[in-house]
């Protein structure tokens, strides 16, 4: 009932943006968690292709993140986000109907290409259509919605899979198309300003601003953890049980909890005006949910680590989204989040590397690793805040 009375103070297109989040994850992950599965067995490939036509997805998306950002800036997000969904739709069809390689590769570029063109827009439009002081909330709510539709996707999804992996497809086609429709009938139009530099411009602009850098290269830290619940927990889950099945557990400790307090901490918090104390301490909280599979073994500690992990990023993630837009221009609000997409991607997957790294070669390594990331970047952040790095310089204090 919070949640829903929350939603309600929001403006429509604010409104329509949730329930958008709740789809787009309901939709996804209806497809994508069972594609590899489709591909080897119901079409029979090699795991090297399988792997390639993955691949290719996630590159699509993760490479092309600051071109969705600067289109958002430059055509305006409502735009860009109609664009991406109808895309997302068109590659889930083309998984439902495509047997060939270069269909499915297809396929996977104009899924990749969709979510880098909807993901900052989405984010950029919030930032501009909430009001400052509930954007915080707006973003906590957008993480909840995605969470809930997290959620139901792999459930539907494998209700689905037992008629075919095509129907699933096709439901989810479906799902970014009422999307693309739904968003093209509500989202309002808004004028672009006109600009005068160019796009090049506006990247030498995002990367010359050292306090943004500083920020991202510290942020790197919140997607290198929150990538462990997909890799270290599931894994040490799986050693200390013997057992697959107990993976579920993690996703649904992660999934209840978000659910249950991300509304809650984030309205706490928010009275509070700096977000950098905010922001240090969810990054805290996450590496240190480590320190239980670093001291003992069990699906205990690991539901243990996975629920202060959880908690971390509730506390840090709505503020992170909050400051991002505000270390530039107003009109560069998707090249910003399209940029740090970018930049904390690709180190945090060096840093995600890193730890696969320490599993297979000295797992005792794994969970300190983790912990000193989240302490670390947590410092990082601290030390930007008390230099005043984390406020327009026209707002600072």
């Amino acid at each position: 009932m919070t949640t829903l009375r929350s939603v309600r103070r929001f403006p429509l297109p604010v409104r329509l943006l949730l329930v958008n989040q709740f789809g787009v994850n309901t939709g996804f992950y209806l497809l994508i968690p069972y594609l590899a599965t489709y591909l080897g067995g119901g079409l029979g490939l090699s795991a090297a292709t399988i792997g390639v036509v993955l691949g290719v997805r996630t590159l699509s998306q993760q490479g092309l993140f600051l071109v969705g950002g600067t289109a958002a800036d430059r055509l305006g997000p409502r735009r860009v986000i109609i664009v991406g969904c109808a895309l997302r739709a068109v590659g889930f069809g083309l998984f439902a109907v495509g047997e060939s390689v270069a269909v499915l590769l297809a396929a996977s570029v104009l899924s990749g290409l969709a979510g880098a063109l909807f993901n900052p827009a989405v984010r950029a439009y919030i930032a501009v259509e909430a009001r400052e002081a509930d954007r915080a909330e707006a973003f906590a709510l957008f993480a909840v919605f995605g969470q809930a539709g997290a959620l139901a996707g792999p459930v539907l999804g494998s209700a689905l899979l037992l008629w075919d992996f095509r129907v699933a497809a096709l439901v989810a086609a479906g799902i970014f198309l009422v999307l693309t429709v739904a968003q093209a009938a509500v989202l309002p139009s808004r004028p672009v300003p006109a600009r005068r530099g160019t796009v090049l411009g506006d990247w030498r602009e995002c990367l010359a601003n050292r306090r943004f850098v500083a920020f991202t290269l510290a942020l790197t830290g919140m997607f290198a953890l929150q990538n462990q619940l997909y890799l270290v927990l599931p894994l040490q889950a799986q050693r200390a049980t013997g057992s697959a099945s107990v993976v579920a557990l993690i996703f649904l400790v992660s999934t209840v909890a978000t659910l249950g307090l991300q509304v809650r901490i984030t309205r706490a918090l928010s009275a509070r005006r700096a977000r950098g104390p905010a922001i240090a301490l969810g990054l805290a909280v996450m590496g240190s949910g480590f320190v239980a599979t670093a001291v003992a073994d069990g699906v205990v500690p690991v539901l243990i680590a996975t629920f202060l992990l959880s908690v971390g990023v509730m506390i840090a993630q709505p503020f992170v989204y909050e400051l991002v837009p505000g270390f530039g221009r107003d009109e560069l609000a998707g090249t910003y989040f399209g940029m740090f997409y970018l930049a904390s991607g690709v180190v945090a997957a060096l840093a995600n590397a890193a730890i696969g790294w320490t599993i297979g070669a000295a797992g005792w390594l794994t969970s300190p690793l983790c912990v000193a990331i989240g302490l670390v970047c947590a410092a990082g952040v601290a030390w930007l805040h008390r230099r005043g790095a984390l406020t327009r310089p026209e707002v600072a204090r």
